[in-house]
């Protein structure tokens, strides 16, 4: 099995060593943005952008999709606001990644929107309103029906004996 290592460059870049060269530190790398390909036993695979790694293969439109927080419609707004053409991600220029990740860091994402949410959550359970109770008995809050569905919330069916008929 080939071990990897990987190494970040710049706060946009991860490189990684497919093993090649036994001693990665040895070569000096001096790598364009345009062309991430292999240069001396190295490729480059991913961009960061809100402290995701996203995809190099797939359309900023897309891309920013892996980013907790972002959706369809928020990353449409973004390229939209930028008025930047929805590119294949590895075809932008360092520049265009810098503007990227000032527009994306203007709304909540990741940790601090998944932190916001949790702690609603506790709210809700710590004034034991309809919501939180539902929250701490794990079955759902907006009103759907539990007699059936509801297995992701409810767990595992947990058989129950039945009545007996009476004669």
């Amino acid at each position: 099995m080939a071990q990897t290592l990987a190494m970040p460059l710049a706060p946009s870049l991860s490189v990684v060593c497919t093993g090649r060269n036994p001693n990665p530190f040895s070569t000096t790398l001096s790598l364009p943005i345009k062309t991430p390909t292999m240069v001396g036993g190295l490729s480059i695979r991913c961009v960061r952008v809100g402290g995701v790694e996203i995809p190099n293969n797939k359309r900023v439109e897309f891309s920013l999709q892996y980013v907790h927080g972002i959706g369809r419609t928020r990353a449409r707004t973004i390229l939209n606001d930028l008025k930047m053409e929805n590119k294949v991600t590895k075809d932008l220029s360092e520049e265009e990644l810098t503007i990227i990740r000032e527009e994306v860091s203007k709304y909540m994402i990741e940790g601090d929107l998944r932190r916001f949410n949790a702690l609603n959550i506790r709210r809700l359970k710590e004034i034991q309103c309809y919501r939180g109770i539902r929250h701490i008995q794990g079955l759902p809050c907006r009103g759907q029906r539990t007699k059936n569905n509801t297995r992701t919330l409810k767990g595992k069916r947990v058989t129950v004996a039945g009545k007996k008929k009476a004669r």
